[in-house]
């Protein structure tokens, strides 16, 4: 069975956790914040520390630990009754975040649109991740030097994504207005999903 999915996709900072949070709220939405799966992870498990080493770097978690703790996640949150694949509609954030991860995906996800949120300004994101690191203690959000590794990383290895899935399914949106505004945007691609 595929998954119906919308994935949210973005530069680090650009606003994809905040518009998650809230699309999950919505009955019928089901969110998965990659990112936050792999923070809830103990650092004494194997992937926890996998996790750590590779994210303290700003680099990418290899694809094969990041697809299987994926795959938990899912099937956990069906088997507890918080996923139901037969009318939820998956908001994914952070996965795939690769190329390769995409293409390991393809069997599993019926991907009906991408939100692009896009920032020009990328003294903007790396404000806005600076801030996210004293509020929420996300480490990999604290070192100027980690944030500029992860928005190269981000360039190189997860905006080619976007060419995988073809331009007939992306929808780009402003991420520096306000929140309700991008939030506004997002409904509208989405409604009919």
């Amino acid at each position: 069975m595929k998954y119906r999915a919308i994935l949210l996709f973005g530069a680090p900072g650009s606003g994809k956790g905040t518009q998650g949070k809230i699309l999950g709220t919505i009955p019928r939405f089901f969110h998965c914040a990659c990112g936050d799966v792999f923070r809830s992870l103990t650092v004494q498990s194997s992937i926890g520390k996998t996790f750590l080493e590779y994210s303290s770097r700003g680099e990418l978690v290899p694809d094969e630990p990041t697809i299987q703790l994926w795959r938990q996640f899912i099937e956990n949150s069906m088997r507890v009754g918080r996923f139901h694949p037969d009318h939820d509609t998956l908001i994914l954030d952070g996965i795939p975040r690769n190329v390769h991860q995409a293409r390991m995906l393809k069997d599993t996800l019926d991907v009906r649109a991408i939100i692009y949120l896009h920032c020009i300004n990328m003294d903007k994101l790396v404000e806005r991740l600076q801030k996210r690191a004293l509020h929420e203690n996300r480490l990999d959000d604290a070192n100027l030097k980690v944030i500029k590794q992860r928005l190269k990383t981000y360039e190189q290895e997860t905006k080619p994504v976007l060419n995988f899935y073809g331009k007939e399914v992306v929808h780009k949106i402003d991420s520096t207005q306000e929140p309700p505004e991008v939030l506004y945007d997002i409904l509208g691609y989405i409604k009919d999903v």
